[in-house]
């Protein structure tokens, strides 16, 4: 079964767009009417280019960065986010520095957990998030109680797609809102209109991609 009707957002930077499905999608804790697919921007190297290109100027000259947490397998894109903050610029407070590129592990309960060959890369060090999407913002929190337990200061946070613009009170900075997407849903299960039409689910939806049913 396939999913429902494609979309794609295309910008003025060559491989910096915004792509997936129009339909019913269902993730943990809540329904949506979009889902968006962002497999290419974290595996291709010229899409994960733009993206950090297009991230980057919002810290360039103002946040200092020791560690970018990547998170929701955006590894690649956060690679490239730091080779852009790095970069030998005069504009850039980071230039010509390191900065660690880190995943968190998580707990059966969904805790973001450092080994100690790790905590280096956190304690002491100034964090940025970079996550896929920040819909709840409930992963973006997680992430943060995490660094603050470790010893780390929050510098950021930053996604491709984000319906809040804080959380926690750090500024979120993303390159795409539901201003971009019509009708844009999000809702809890029980609130959900589409079920309330008798609309089927389409697909199950998390971080690693889609499950159709």
């Amino acid at each position: 079964m396939a999913l429902g009707e494609k979309f794609r957002i295309e910008t003025k930077s060559p491989n910096l767009y915004l792509s997936g499905y129009k339909g019913h999608f269902v993730t943990g804790r809540s329904h949506m009417n979009y889902y968006i697919d962002i497999t290419s921007q974290k595996s291709r190297l010229s899409e994960a280019k733009a993206v950090a290109r297009a991230i980057a100027p919002k810290y360039k000259m103002t946040t200092m960065v020791d560690t970018i947490l990547c998170l929701d397998g955006t590894e690649v894109i956060g690679t490239c986010l730091a080779n852009e903050l790095t970069k030998n610029d005069f504009a850039s407070i980071n230039a010509n520095g390191e900065i660690n590129i880190l995943t968190p592990e998580y707990t059966p309960s969904n805790k973001l957990i450092f080994r100690d060959n790790n905590v280096q890369m956190i304690y002491g060090q100034q964090v940025m998030i970079f996550a896929a999407s920040v819909v709840t913002g409930e992963t973006a929190k997680a992430a943060m109680e995490a660094i603050s337990y470790y010893g780390g200061t929050v510098a950021g946070i930053a996604s491709i797609f984000a319906t809040v613009d804080e959380c926690d009170g750090i500024p979120i900075t993303s390159i795409f809102d539901p201003n971009d997407l019509e009708g844009y849903i999000y809702s809890s299960s029980i609130d959900c209109p589409m079920c309330r039409k008798g609309e089927r689910v389409d697909a199950l939806i998390n971080s690693y991609g889609c499950s159709i049913l």
